[in-house]
């Protein structure tokens, strides 16, 4: 994409934004010395376009990766009487338990494992596995739930999430003030390894390597809870609000760089009267 906006309007800015929180070389996220801007959520993500070779005047950093714009504003409820209408106990702790948009095998094992704990489990489009999390008898209320666009009011019922460390997820969850349960092995993507060790070095969850072990993993939030909530709480993710000014900055820039003038493209319109972006969204 780079080499074909260079070719047909070579001074229309390019800018990546990495939607994961770091990038996983070579060729996937940041290429190296081209003249291009990235837009970066993390630290991690900052430290590696520097070591590919940009400047400060190509970097720009923001408070968060842009995930949870639809999470904004907060919902103002009453979550004891939302609880009660999901046949929940306002007063357990509650997990969230959810796999993307046709959830996982795992929450079979998962729900095995945690018997006594309350949760919420999200399947999306896999109506086949909501019939059979249904019929799972357990020693806790559960509220098993399909395909639903009303993610944030379930996460807002919750005290955690338990899912696989997918960058909207994560971001979600703290988007909500949810600490995290995720697993980390060989078998974890490799663009989602980092995530696992941001989630540790912010102390926004647990790490585990194996849902085998989610049973001390709950166990382990529960204890903590207000630690893990208060961790979380510190974690203020603005990129929804400053990614825009971030774009306008750079089309301010290209317009006194190259002024229209300079334009010679064969196909009409103003240089700068736009930025290529790209930003692949991996749904997780």
């Amino acid at each position: 994409m780079y080499h074909a906006l260079m070719a047909v309007r070579p001074n229309v800015p390019y800018v990546t934004i990495l939607t994961d929180f770091a990038d996983s070389p070579p060729h996937f996220w940041i290429e190296p010395h081209q003249a291009q801007h990235l837009i970066c959520g993390t630290v991690k993500a900052l430290e590696q376009a520097r070591a590919a070779g940009y400047d400060d005047a190509s970097i720009h950093a923001t408070s968060g990766n842009d995930h949870s714009s639809r999470f904004l504003p907060a919902l103002n409820i009453d979550r004891r009487a939302e609880r009660r209408k999901l046949q929940l106990d306002p007063d357990r702790p509650t997990g969230i338990v959810m796999f993307g948009g046709h959830g996982s095998k795992v929450m079979r094992r998962i729900v095995k494992r945690l018997d006594d704990t309350q949760l919420i489990l999200v399947c999306g489009h896999n109506s086949a596995l909501v019939d059979e999390l249904r019929a799972v008898s357990s020693g806790a209320p559960r509220a098993v739930i399909g395909f639903s666009s009303q993610i944030r009011y379930f996460m807002q019922l919750s005290d955690f999430f338990i899912g696989k460390p997918g960058p909207g997820s994560i971001s979600e969850a703290i988007q909500q003030h949810l600490p995290v349960i995720v697993v980390r092995n060989a078998w974890t993507m490799l663009q989602e390894r980092y995530n696992a060790d941001w989630v540790e070095e912010h102390n926004a969850g647990i790490v585990l390597d194996s849902f085998k072990a989610i049973g001390s993993g709950v166990a382990a939030i529960t204890s903590r809870l207000d630690e893990y909530r208060a961790s979380v709480a510190r974690i203020q993710n603005r990129a929804i609000f400053e990614i825009p000014a971030i774009l306008e900055g750079i089309l301010r820039l290209s317009d006194a760089n190259s002024g229209r003038h300079r334009f010679s493209s064969s196909i009409s319109g103003p240089p700068s009267a736009c930025i290529w972006l790209k930003i692949h969204s991996r749904r997780s």
